[in-house]
């Protein structure tokens, strides 16, 4: 069993940058994350191959950038020009085995999550 810890959430400002970040226990092939705001479905924000591999959400492509130390088994989300659309849980999430993906089913372990507000 994989633990994930993430770390990083916070409040900012409209326009502002926060830093996400998420320690996997064992080993992994993909990890990425996941959001989710109130009231409203979990969505995927972006995830990252264990051989460099990116895939954004369209709104995620922009301003956010996922990066992640493969020997360390951690990832992290820099966010920026943040909006108080992006206010909402932030989850990571991790895939033992297959390709990258925006689908919630193919991940084998979830974090926490960690909040993040953006208002003003």
């Amino acid at each position: 069993q994989v633990q994930l810890v993430e770390s990083g959430g916070g409040s900012v400002q409209p326009g502002g940058s926060l830093s996400l970040s998420c320690a996997a226990s064992g080993r992994i092939f993909v990890m990425g994350w996941y959001r989710q705001a109130t009231g409203k479905q979990r969505e995927f924000v972006a995830a990252l191959s264990s051989g460099g591999f990116a895939f954004y959400e369209d709104s995620a492509k922009v301003r956010f950038s996922i990066d992640r130390d493969v020997v360390k088994n951690t990832v992290s989300l820099d966010m920026s020009s943040l909006k108080p659309e992006d206010t909402a849980v932030y989850y990571c999430a991790a895939r033992r085995f297959g390709g990258v993906s925006r689908r919630a089913t193919d991940y084998d372990y979830w974090g926490q999550g960690t909040q993040v507000t953006v208002s003003s």
